[in-house]
């Protein structure tokens, strides 16, 4: 795993830390599940984050008889997490996606990726953090984009003259495994709209940033109507949130990850005008990329 997967998992398992009240000795196991698109059983630039996929961790024993179980549904944000009350042995746990609803999978949930160990990350204030490698959730039949495999070919059996299938639209640029970043005028441009993957510009502001964001902006609010935000600090405030926001899950290099862009928003909104200002500022500095890192969008084919 990565530095930045390592970064953005342990601001997860801090963020859930502090929301439990007490000292109690629990155990809790968080994970992310992505669509595989291409069905070819590993992450890839053509997969994402899924939401409404419900995933299962069960235990064994040493007869294979299983012993624990507990299920749990993916966020908007492919995210799970599991709490096992007081402090059971997880090591012979494993993580396995079960399926979802219709609505939420989008249609990625005719089958499952393989089952994935619980793995003892640390622990703290006698409560044990397990993380699980990403699990896959599949279509039925890999993407029309995906990069295809030779069909086998019979030579004892007469087949008909092959039938030549018009060419395949070139993919939109990935910038994800390289520094990029774009400020939000480059997000509004209609030349870029294949960049935005994980969220669309209809989706709701709330639904991205959470209660105090709702309690601040409204509920009706969209990602697009934030990155016309000006001429106010907690305007401005959402527009720079929100094109870190979209930064971060176009480039894996970004200096904010998706997890701690939503966690600074938050906390600028919990605090004073001054804070506002201040992360908004921040925002904008990583958004222009400090002077060095361009943009690396090219247009949409």
């Amino acid at each position: 795993m990565d530095y930045s997967m390592h970064r953005l998992l342990f601001t997860a398992l801090l963020i859930l830390a502090s929301a439990i009240d007490g000292t109690r000795g629990d155990a809790m196991v968080t994970g992310t599940v992505f669509c595989d698109q291409c069905k070819d059983g590993q992450r890839s630039l053509f997969d994402y984050p899924i939401y409404g996929i419900k995933v299962m961790v069960a235990c064994a024993n040493s007869d294979g008889q299983v012993t624990m179980s507990g299920e749990e549904t993916t966020n908007w944000f492919g995210n799970y997490a599991m709490r096992f009350d007081g402090t059971p042995d997880l090591s012979r746990c494993y993580a396995q996606v079960m399926g979802g609803s219709s609505q939420g999978s989008a249609g990625c949930s005719a089958s499952a990726g393989p089952a994935q160990s619980l793995r003892l990350t640390f622990r703290l204030f006698d409560m044990e953090f397990y993380s699980v490698d990403s699990l896959l959730s599949q279509p039925a039949q890999p993407m029309s984009f995906c990069p295809q495999s030779p069909a086998p070919v019979t030579p004892a059996v007469p087949s008909p003259p092959a039938f030549k299938l018009p060419p395949t639209p070139p993919l939109p640029p990935a910038p994800f495994l390289e520094a990029s970043a774009c400020p939000h005028e480059e997000w509004m441009m209609p030349a870029y709209k294949c960049y935005w993957r994980a969220v669309n510009p209809d989706t709701k502001v709330a639904l991205v940033f959470g209660l105090l964001a709702a309690r601040r902006y409204g509920t009706d609010v969209t990602l697009w109507q934030g990155l016309k935000g000006r001429g106010d600090p907690y305007r401005t405030l959402l527009r720079e949130g929100t094109t870190a926001f979209l930064n971060s899950y176009n480039s894996i290099q970004f200096p904010y990850h998706t997890l701690g862009v939503i966690q600074h928003v938050n906390w600028a909104l919990m605090g004073s005008t001054q804070d506002v200002l201040l992360t908004a500022l921040r925002f904008k500095r990583a958004n222009s990329g400090y002077g060095t890192t361009t943009c690396k969008f090219t247009p949409c084919k």
